[in-house]
């Protein structure tokens, strides 16, 4: 009976997965490619051809209208030695119409060669590093990002350029508050201008600074709070239909962002017909929300709807979904893709059965719309598919945070062309595979004994690091002990002496406390800034005694016993809650 069940359900996937057509979203792709989805008046008009198309084949959209609080970039130059060098500001610069002046500091940086180190600081502050900045303007390698500008601006810098790695200029955006801010977020507002120039000019320039010559940065910038529409079609399952997954992707881009992110929206488009079509046929609910605000208010709208429905998320919630730069030129794998360890064996399974790939999984970043960790929420996707590395390296490509890969990402070279149709179909039923499987599994697809083994690795990892400075052996038994429970647990839902409603209610539970842990620093329902999280933040600090002194080191230490209290707590929570059941 069990097998027939499942040769049902195989047909059941495959006939939703034939009814997959490139109609509407190529079309979706095809007039977004025709206007910049920047301001939010273009952004609205985006969320409307969206909500439009939907209603045409009768899904049903609900239409949110957020009030954000947005950084709106516009011109940007620098100037030095009687020449004007072409510029990009970050959002959230500060507006800098009638110039800032100064004497100009080359501060030599790498330029991040994998997409697992872009969203790194690049230099190690110091003493004599800050005495160097203080009052000046710094040039350094990299896309202007958070980590780039904050690092400098807390030293002292007046102004920040940053080097991009190649002939274009990325745009981007460089507060590290992550989403509107809130009162307690406000003074880490930039207060400096920053703008990005390209490798040539930035030679140029790092010339001039050598010399000990001044330039002026130019930016002109607009700040505020915008009405911003945001649609959600809420699918809902026949047996949990309190019960989703959530599926989403940004649609607010820079210029007419085809890659980034014209892709995805066509991708939840036809993943929203198609799954419309098939409700009945949903255990499960599935929610799909189109996000603004992603890059002009560091994920201001996915911010926004963790924030008003987090209580509901918290409840109901059983997996997000990030959709972000599917479908483009030359992606034909599945590298560097972003997925909790609990996901990893779901995830490789359904990229194998649909594309016929083996996935590299790493640990998310803190970036894309992971705007639901401090929640507690399984989550797989960032980025999709991207071009093999050995490819990159043949054009000359460097590492950007999309587009598959494309160097067009974040440039007005983000055209048409870089969507590919056939990439394209092959995504959507990655993704459409995921969610449908995810919404009617019988017992979630996640299995946290993967992330026992991940935790297991990171103190083992902090510890060789920390030596005899700090023990790290609680930490070590607390995750042991929950791996014991956790095998115990796995062994009986296998054996089917677990109610599968009860296993569920013990796989939510433990990502409410497990994600945050790994994820987070701050409290639950607040948002760590948009800067580099490492595993188990709570006792990272573990892996960088070296870097302190006879005193400082006192701190430290004061830090970890702080931190792995947290963390033993935790772990002891998710134990009892799977004790609770196995006994």
């Amino acid at each position: 009976m069990k097998q027939w069940g499942l040769l049902l359900m195989n047909k059941l996937e495959n006939d939703i997965l034939g009814a997959v057509s490139l109609d509407e979203p190529w079309a979706l792709i095809e007039s977004f490619s025709t206007f910049k989805r920047e301001h939010p008046d273009d952004v609205n008009r985006g969320m409307d051809e969206v909500a439009s198309r939907l209603r045409k084949h009768g899904v049903e959209v609900t239409m949110h209208e957020p009030n954000l609080y947005l950084s709106l970039p516009g011109l940007a130059r620098v100037e030095a030695d009687g020449k004007t060098f072409r510029a990009k500001p970050p959002a959230y610069s500060t507006d800098a119409r009638g110039g800032v002046e100064g004497q100009l500091v080359y501060i030599g940086a790498r330029h991040n060669a994998m997409i697992t180190d872009m969203f790194e600081q690049k230099v190690e502050t110091t003493k004599e590093l800050a005495d160097n900045v203080r009052g000046k303007i710094v040039i350094s390698e990299g896309f202007a990002s958070p980590g780039l500008v904050s690092q400098f601006e807390e030293i002292g810098a007046i102004a920040v350029i940053g080097i991009n790695p190649g002939v274009d200029i990325h745009w981007g955006i460089c507060t590290t508050i992550w989403g509107t801010p809130d009162l307690d977020d406000l003074p880490r507002k930039p207060k400096i201008p920053a703008v990005a120039v390209n490798k040539p000019d930035g030679e140029a320039l790092a010339a001039i600074a050598d010399r000990g010559g001044s330039v002026t940065v130019f930016t002109e910038m607009e700040e505020g709070w915008f009405t911003s529409k945001l649609p959600e079609v809420f699918i809902k399952g026949t047996e949990e239909p309190e019960k989703y997954v959530l599926l989403h992707g940004h649609l607010d881009s820079w210029d007419v962002g085809v890659g980034d992110n014209a892709t995805g929206d066509a991708t939840m488009l036809e993943i929203a017909r198609v799954l419309w079509q098939n409700r009945d046929k949903l255990k499960r609910s599935v929610r799909i929300c189109w996000w603004p605000g992603h890059s002009t208010g560091r994920y201001a709208g996915s911010t926004w709807f963790s924030d008003t429905f987090a209580l509901d998320l918290e409840e109901n919630a059983v997996a997000q979904v990030n959709c972000d730069s599917p479908g483009c030129r030359w992606a034909s794998e599945f590298i560097n893709l972003c997925r909790m360890s609990e996901t990893e064996d779901f995830l490789a399974g359904v990229i194998e059965e649909v594309a016929g790939k083996t996935i590299e999984g790493e640990r998310p970043h803190r970036a894309g719309d992971y705007s639901f960790n401090n929640i507690g929420i399984s989550s797989y996707f960032m980025l999709s598919s991207t071009m093999p590395d050995v490819l990159r390296e043949e054009k000359g490509y460097y590492t950007v945070g999309g587009c598959g890969g494309n160097i067009a990402w974040h440039t007005e070279n983000d055209t048409l062309e870089i969507a590919d149709k056939d990439v394209l179909l092959r995504d959507i039923k990655v993704y459409l595979l995921a969610v449908l499987r995810n919404a009617n599994a019988e017992i979630l697809p996640f299995d946290w004994r993967a992330t026992a083994r991940e935790f297991a690795g990171t103190v083992a990892d902090y510890q060789a690091k920390a030596g005899d400075r700090f023990d790290l052996a609680p930490s070590k038994r607390a995750v042991e002990e929950l791996a014991s429970a956790l095998e115990g647990f796995y062994a009986k839902m296998k054996a089917g002496s677990i109610q599968p409603k009860v296993a569920n209610r013990v796989i939510q539970d433990l990502a409410r406390i497990l994600v945050p842990i790994n994820f987070t620093r701050v409290n639950r329902f607040r948002h760590d800034p948009a800067l580099t999280i490492p595993p188990l933040p709570s006792i990272a600090a573990a892996a960088e005694l070296d870097r302190h002194g006879e005193t400082t080191l006192g701190f430290a230490k004061t830090q970890l016993v702080r931190g792995q209290n947290r963390l033993i707590s935790a772990l002891r929570q998710a134990r009892r809650q799977v004790e609770l059941v196995v006994g």
